[in-house]
């Protein structure tokens, strides 16, 4: 019953994606991915409840299927930064699944009474052939996981130097995803069967309430807002700037920036500074680069070189040094000593607890707590 729930949440996502307007190719290729899982749901569903034999067209199927999720995750997430646009690309990841039913076809244009006869006698006649197609399997498996958190790795450090938060980057819809799939095919090696599709079943409920419930991945919500592309080449073509950012990594990005003056960034970091410490647009939890850069009426490339440069920092910690210092001048004001510690994190532009004392304690070598109490600090309760 629990194998039936997967398949219809599987198959209800992939229709809420297929059907959603302004779909992106990460969207098709995740539409794709839950259609598939669904029908290697239903296939192990038809063989642990013997119900097979009413299915055997489907009798063979699902033998390859495993060779096809690792791709999926890999191209899923290239897609969504902008790492895979060539689709001709896509058919490589494939090839092993492709020959497996290649070597397959034999089987497949037996009668149904074969097939069911085979199955019946546990792959009697084909026992090689199943070996031989499974070889590949969870080598498979775990070559694309690291491949997918390589890339989710290398995504995660062009995000700091574009933003001035991490929470809300859609990144940890990415790394639980991944994790999930590692959780799959660690269950795969260890060979239980029955483990390793109550996993599935419970990724595909993850894939429901995280994609609906926290990223709007199944809604016509932008889920990428955040993830603006910096491709200057892109945008001077007019491609939409709401696709997933920092497509082609840190070198490229590198390639596309042109010197700037000493004049210029000398000139455009007197004017930032006195921005920042006027209108203290660091309290803008959503602050960006590319917002802050329209502010200064510069490009994003200018103003990030004249951080780096200037402040020998990326954007990230640039303006999250601004929300510490902030933090620590309010903090000892007495009208603020009924506020908590989070409150006033809040207050000075941090989005979240963990951000904040992530980055307060990289600054000063100290937890907030700490150093409220160091300082002899007092503030509500609650922190």
């Amino acid at each position: 019953m629990f194998h039936l729930t997967g398949i219809i949440i599987s198959l209800f996502l992939a229709l809420l994606l297929f059907t959603k307007k302004g779909k992106s190719t990460a969207d098709f290729i995740l539409a794709l991915w839950l259609t598939l899982i669904a029908l290697h749901l239903f296939c192990y569903y038809t063989l642990v409840s013997g119900t097979y034999v009413e299915f055997p067209y489907l009798l063979g199927v699902e033998i390859p299927l495993p060779l096809i999720h690792g791709p999926f995750l890999y191209l899923y997430i290239a897609a969504l930064v902008n790492q895979s646009n060539k689709r001709l690309h896509w058919f490589i990841h494939f090839i092993p699944a492709t020959i497996a039913y290649i070597l397959l076809s034999g089987f497949f244009i037996q009668t149904f009474n074969h097939k069911i006869n085979v199955y019946q006698h546990h792959g009697i006649g084909y026992e090689k052939l199943v070996s031989i197609i499974r070889l590949p399997i969870i080598p498979s498996g775990i070559i694309y996981v690291v491949w997918s958190l390589i890339l989710l790795k290398k995504h995660s450090i062009n995000i700091q130097k574009q933003f001035s938060y991490t929470e809300k980057i859609n990144l940890n819809w990415l790394v639980y995803l991944t994790i999930g799939m590692g959780a799959i095919w660690l269950s795969v090696i260890l060979g239980n069967d029955i483990s390793t599709f109550m996993l599935v079943d419970l990724f595909i409920l993850f894939i429901g309430y995280f994609g609906i419930k926290q990223v709007g991945i199944f809604t016509n919500r932008v889920v990428n807002t955040q993830l603006m592309d910096t491709d200057d080449i892109k945008l001077e073509e007019g491609n939409d700037p709401g696709v997933s950012s920092l497509a082609n990594g840190t070198e490229k990005t590198k390639y596309l920036k042109t010197a700037v003056e000493p004049e210029l960034m000398s000139k455009v970091h007197k004017e930032l500074t006195l921005l920042m410490q006027t209108e203290k647009l660091f309290k803008d939890p959503g602050l960006n680069l590319d917002g802050l850069a329209g502010r200064l009426g510069v490009h994003s490339n200018t103003l990030s070189q004249v951080i780096n440069s200037m402040e020998q920092r990326n954007f990230y910690d640039y303006i999250n040094d601004f929300r510490i210092k902030e933090f620590q001048r309010i903090a000892v004001l007495p009208e603020n000593s009924n506020f908590t510690l989070l409150s006033l994190a809040f207050e000075v532009g941090f989005n979240s607890k963990t951000s904040f004392n992530r980055n307060f304690k990289k600054a000063t070598g100290l937890s907030p707590k700490e150093y409220c109490q160091q300082e002899k600090i007092q503030l509500g309760n609650a922190t």
